[in-house]
Order: C-alpha cells, then sequence, then structure tokens
C-alpha cells in the first residue's frame, strides 16, 4: 500500500488527518509531519525520515503538503529527488482530495498514479457560495444538462435499469462519511435519500441537496416515488446510491419491488423506546421486525459506519436488540 506524508506548517496536518479517519476510518501507513515555530527545516526531514522508516512499502511514498515553496514541501522535495522515479509530491492538500487519496489506495498501487488522480478532487472540493461566483466554466455542464430538457415517458435509457450501488440505512441521511467515503468507494452518479417526512421539508431538502460531492446529484423523494422509479425505463443510466432514515422505510420499498438485495446498516439514533445495541445503532421493535422480515426476503446486511470498517455480526446485533427490549 502506498504510504502516504502528510506536512504542513503548524498543527494543520494532525487536524486534517484526524477529520479523513473520522470519515473514512482510520488508516494504515498514513503519518502527520508538522513544522512548528520552533523547528526549522532539518527538523522536519527527520520527522519525514522516521515517518517513511515505519511503512510496509517505502518504494511507494505520497507527500501531501500544504503550500508549494513552503518548508515541508521543500524537505519532501529533497527526499524526492533521490526517489524521482516512484514517489510524488501534491501541494494544496484539502480534505476531499486526502479522502480521495485514501480511496485510491484501494485500487492504486502507484504513489505517481495517485497524485495525478487525486488533483481534480482537490480542485472540486473548491465550491463557492452564491453559485454565480463560480467561474463560467463550471456550470458549463449544468446548463448544458437543462438545454436537453426531461425525456418522455417510456424513453428507455441503457438498459432501463436503475443500478443500485449502496443502500444504507443511516438517521443522519447524506453526511460526511456518505458524502465521501461511500461515495468515493462506491461510485454513484446520484444520492437518493428516501424519506416520507424529509420529503416534505423543503430546508432539509435543500441542505441535503447542496451537501452532494462534486460530480453527483442528490435528491430527496418519499418511498412510494422510489418504487415508482425503479420501474421507469429513463433511469437506466443511473447508479444510485439510497439512503434510508429506518428499516421500515427498505421493508416498503423492497415490498414495493426496489431490487435491493443487501442493506448497509450505518447509524441509527437512539429516541424512546429503543435500546442501544452498539456505539451507532439503537433499534426498537420495529426496527427488529422490519429487519427480521428483510431477512426473511433474502436481504443481507452489511453493518459498518464506513468502508474500512470490519463488517459486524447482524444475527448478534438483532438478538441482542430482542433481549434489551424484553428486558
Amino acid at each position: 500500500m502506498v504510504g502516504i506524508i502528510l506536512a504542513t506548517h503548524g498543527e494543520f496536518a494532525e487536524g486534517i488527518l484526524q477529520s479523513g479517519s473520522m470519515i473514512f476510518g482510520e488508516q494504515e501507513n498514513v503519518k502527520a509531519i508538522t513544522l512548528m515555530p520552533s523547528e526549522g527545516p532539518d527538523d522536519v526531514r527527520a520527522k519525514m525520515e522516521a515517518a517513511i522508516a515505519t511503512f510496509d512499502n517505502q518504494d511507494q511514498v505520497l507527500f501531501l503538503v500544504d503550500l508549494w515553496g513552503g518548508t515541508p514541501f521543500n524537505q519532501a522535495n529533497n527526499l524526492f529527488e533521490a526517489h524521482a522515479d516512484s514517489w510524488a509530491i501534491v501541494a494544496g492538500l484539502n480534505l476531499p482530495m486526502l479522502i480521495e487519496a485514501f480511496a485510491s489506495r484501494f485500487t492504486m498501487e502507484s504513489a505517481q498514479e495517485i497524485a495525478a488522480h487525486i488533483i481534480g478532487s482537490g480542485k472540486e472540493g473548491i465550491r463557492v457560495k452564491p453559485e454565480e461566483l463560480e467561474p463560467a466554466e463550471a456550470t458549463t455542464e449544468a446548463v448544458a444538462e437543462q438545454a436537453a430538457g426531461p425525456m418522455a415517458p417510456g424513453t428507455v435509457v441503457g438498459d432501463g435499469k436503475i443500478k443500485f450501488v449502496l443502500a444504507r440505512v443511516d438517521s443522519r441521511l447524506l453526511h460526511g462519511q456518505v458524502a465521501t467515503a461511500w461515495t468515493k468507494s462506491t461510485g454513484p452518479n446520484r444520492i437518493i435519500v428516501v424519506s416520507d417526512a424529509v420529503s416534505k421539508d423543503d430546508l432539509r431538502k435543500k441542505l441535503i441537496e447542496q451537501a452532494a460531492p462534486p460530480g453527483v446529484k442528490a435528491n430527496v423523494i418519499p418511498v412510494n416515488k422510489m418504487i415508482e422509479i425503479s420501474k421507469d425505463t429513463r433511469f437506466g443510466n443511473t447508479k444510485a446510491l439510497l439512503l434510508f432514515e429506518n428499516p421500515e422505510d427498505v421493508l416498503r420499498a423492497v415490498e414495493g419491488g426496489v431490487d435491493i438485495k443487501e442493506v448497509n446498516v450505518g447509524s441509527m439514533a437512539h429516541s424512546v423506546g429503543k435500546v442501544v445495541v452498539s456505539k451507532v445503532l439503537s433499534m426498537g421493535p420495529e426496527d427488529v421486525e422490519a429487519f427480521d422480515k428483510l431477512k426473511e426476503k433474502g436481504v443481507k446486511f452489511d453493518v459498518r459506519k464506513v468502508p474500512n470498517d470490519s463488517r459486524a455480526n447482524m444475527d448478534e446485533i438483532i438478538k441482542k436488540a430482542k433481549a434489551e427490549l424484553k428486558g
């Protein structure tokens, strides 16, 4: 696995590593290097060398630094010169870039390949509100799509079947872990929040639509609309990540014909009548019943907060929930 060095002025490197770990999970072969006010170039270089010595693969190292030409960059560049055929340096470190680097290590084994790949994510992560402040070229795609207009009912796109790359139960719906970690690992072109309640809340709908990561659209629709869309041949080119607040809505969708084969159980908030079964999962009788019925229908469960986590045993979780509810 490619080793990553985060090198910055001050404690920025440590902070962004913590943020990245919160969203994408704990990472191996990643080190934060800080240049503090009392330190100099030699201190930074020594820290970098010590960090690299801990990596499993020292032939592939990627430096993500905050500022081109700054001390962290200069010291990384000094080390890079002896490994110019395999190492890489990218300046302008931001969180979207870091998340993309973490995700890329699953499929890319070269530091230079990852470096070339993550530049786009770093740039796309820079967005502005109001949107009219964006450079004209950033809105070209949206304008072209509007000009194309809606397709007529009955139009068949692709094979006419929507692709579900992930169906997730998460009471928080669209948040950082979903917008970055799960989106990067599953590759949707549309995030669909399926909720009767949220679809009636204009403010929440707007916030969710604005929280979509670059290159992915977000929509909020009621369960019945999801059932309808799943049978609409105009969505044949759609790769959808579905977000549900609770398993009851998932069950309604499955019973209505939505072809969900596996459900990722990520987070279920505690409320009156529910019992705590893990750090992030609380269930009530209606939740347990819905999960049981989904299992009877052949739906499998993937209990993880982020892609890097190991899968928890859903049968044991349900068993614990039933015991706690009886007590």
